[in-house]
This record gives C-alpha cells, structure tokens and sequence, in this order.
C-alpha cells in the first residue's frame, strides 16, 4: 500500500503548488524530493506532468514547505521548491511571489496563526527560506479561517477573490547580496551568437537580466506560445540569461548557472496589445511592456517576484526599465501576456546607490483541495 502525507492543493495569484505542513515531511532532503517530484509527475518527456498533479508549465509545477518559525520577526518559514517539468529536478533556487500569497492562509488555515475570538484581519509575518528575507502577508479572516470570496481580480486568472497585500521588506540582494550586482544600471554583455547586449542586471525579490526587445528582434507584445515557438530566440535569450549569470556572479562558467535563476526579460514601450484572454490593452493603461521567461518558457502572465523586481528597476536611475517606463513614483503598471499587473515599490537613492525598502503587490488565493498525496515507501529510501 502506498505511503500518505498531508498537502492540500492551492492556487496562488497565476500559480499553482501543492503546498506541506513542515512538520508531516521527512527530514531528509533527498526523501523530500524524491517525494515532490513523484507528487507533481516528473519527469515527464512528454512535457503533461499527467501521471502527477503538475500542469506541464513552470507557473504550475511547484511545492510550498511552510512550518512555524523559531524567528523573533516572523510567524511562519516558507520555502518554495520548483519542480522541473521535463527532468528529475527540485530547485531551491528561487523565491516565488505568486505561491507567497497562499503562504499565510495556509498558516490560519492550519492553526499556525493564533487569532483572537471575531477578529477579521489577519497579519503573518513570513520569513522566505529562499531569499533569507522577510514578507507582510495581510488578508481578511472570518471563523478562524482565511476569507476566499472576494471582489479582487488579477491578470491571468477567471473569477475574482479576497485580497492578499504581500508587502516584501528590503527585497534588494535577495540572491546576490546586491540590488545591483555589477555596481551598473546598465551593463554592456558579451553574447555568444549576438555581440553586444546592453542590460540591466537587477536583483530584487529575485533576479532579472532586462534587454530591450527590439535588440532581439521583438517587441514585447507577442504571445507567449509565439515566443516559445521560436527556436532561434529561445537561443539567444538562454545565452543572454547566463551571460547575465556570470556577470552578476552567479555562476563561473555558462554550464553552472542554475535553470531557475536569474530570469530574463524582454522590455518594450506601453503599446496596444491583445492578452490570452482576448481583451485589447490600450497604450495608456500600462507603463512598458514585458515578456519574461521562467524556467525555459515564457511565463503566461509575469512571475510576481519579477514584476516587483521591474517596479524597484524602473525606480534605478539609468537601468533600462526606468528609460521604457519613464514613471513618476512609486507605482508601476506592467503589460503581460495575461493583462496589466500593478506593482509598487519604495526606492531611495542614498550615498551608495539606490536602496529598495520594500516592494509589494496584492494576489489572491484558493485552497481547491485539501487531504493526502500518495508515494511509495520506496521513496524514503536514500538509496533508490
């Protein structure tokens, strides 16, 4: 008979995870992954994840860990695992901003959170393993419960829902050390295959490798499916990625740089274009445009931890989005494949350069299913 282990299945903003309760996994590393990547359905040579509870994309094969912290400014831990679709891989890596806004619902949700008798609004403080940073989650609450239903609605998803804020505090270095790796706004990058690439190396909640699009033949308007499609580009973007890695000193050579970080995207100035759900976006509802790959494809509307990373970029004096965008404070409304995200960040400029404060965003969230995932009891052995 196979093994059972507690999870419940939740959707976070444009994401999807399996999500854990820290305490019902095995202590083991290599247990623990064995575990997640039989759960999700990988590897999977046919890209599906069908013999798992992974969607077949990046935004929808991923595992959240939460547990209760031992830390004085956090409530709860939370570590994001990213689950690779087509091989036998569970990424550490990176931070995801989406599945943070299930992260303090999933706390209430399993007593975690102590709340006092008719309160309606709920603060966890969460202490992000991945990035060793902390995050605000607030979000109403009714019967000791989070609250789903809602009148919120985000790009990327049907429906509507409650609003998580998600507020992340000092979100600069979250991977390197440095808002800005390099010590530049803009960097000049050698480019097997194409030469020259100007960019903008910026590390904020996670890190992005920013080039124009119009220097890689595009202009940040094009369907993800399109772009995906386009063997040649997804070349030359993957080159750009890890020439960007190796610059910001995240890898010695193409070969070490990690698939899930840094991500890079494609920025193109506020023009019309048509999202997947058929909607036209007008040149005057969003600042700039971006297309930025996750993982190896194109994401469907725009990891949030990039977005907030572009929100902190456009407020960096010379980097590339601050030139597309051109925003005068504090918020910026990003054009993706999926609509227009809004995201917001508090930036100064200090004696040593720019400082990011925080950034943030609101998401919404849906615990779908809850129960037991089931594995074979050969899993927990470190020898299979």
């Amino acid at each position: 008979m196979p093994n059972r282990l507690r999870a419940a299945f939740y959707r976070g903003g444009t994401s999807k995870a399996v999500v854990f309760n820290g305490a019902d996994l095995p202590e083991g590393r290599g247990a623990r992954d064995r575990i997640f990547l039989h759960v999700l359905g990988s590897p999977d040579a046919y890209g599906r994840q069908l013999n798992g509870m992974g969607g077949g994309l990046s935004s929808l094969s991923k595992v959240v860990i939460v547990k209760p912290s031992d830390r004085d400014d956090a409530d709860v831990d939370y570590t994001f695992v990213q689950i690779a679709v087509d091989e036998s891989l569970a990424d550490y890596g990176s931070a995801c901003g989406n599945m943070a806004s299930c992260v303090g619902p999933f706390a209430v949700d399993d007593g975690m959170i102590d709340l006092a008798p008719g309160q309606t609004d709920a603060l966890v403080r969460i202490y992000d393993t991945n990035t060793n940073r902390i995050y605000h989650s607030r979000f109403p609450v009714e019967g000791g419960k989070a609250v789903e239903e809602g009148y919120v609605s985000i790009p990327g998803v049907s429906g509507t829902g409650a609003p998580i804020v998600l507020e992340f505090l000092a979100p600069g270095g979250a991977a390197t050390g440095k808002l800005l790796p390099t010590g530049n706004a803009v960097d000049a990058l050698t480019v097997e295959g194409l030469g020259t690439v100007r960019a903008s190396l910026v590390d904020a909640a996670n890190p992005v490798v920013y080039v124009r699009a119009s220097d890689l033949g595009k202009t940040a308007t094009e369907q993800p499916g399109d772009l995906d499609g386009d063997v040649d580009l997804m070349t030359r973007i993957e080159a750009v990625r890890r020439a960007g890695a190796i610059a910001m000193g995240m890898a010695a050579t193409p070969d070490d740089v990690k698939r899930s970080n840094p991500k890079v995207a494609m920025l193109g100035p506020a023009s019309r274009f048509r999202s997947l759900d058929g909607a036209g976006h007008d040149t005057a509802t969003h600042d700039l445009n971006v297309r930025l790959v996750s993982m190896g494809n194109f994401h469907r509307a725009i990891t949030l931890t990039g977005g907030m990373c572009t929100a902190v970029a456009a407020q960096v004096p010379g980097s590339l989005v601050q030139e597309i965008a051109g925003i005068d404070g504090k918020d910026l409304r990003v054009g993706t494949p999926s609509g227009v995200l809004t995201v917001t960040a508090d930036v100064r400029i200090g004696a040593d350069g720019p400082e990011a404060l925080s950034a943030g965003t609101f998401r919404t969230q849906r615990r779908m299913m809850e129960g037991a995932v089931l594995y074979p009891s050969k899993l927990l052995e470190e020898t299979s």
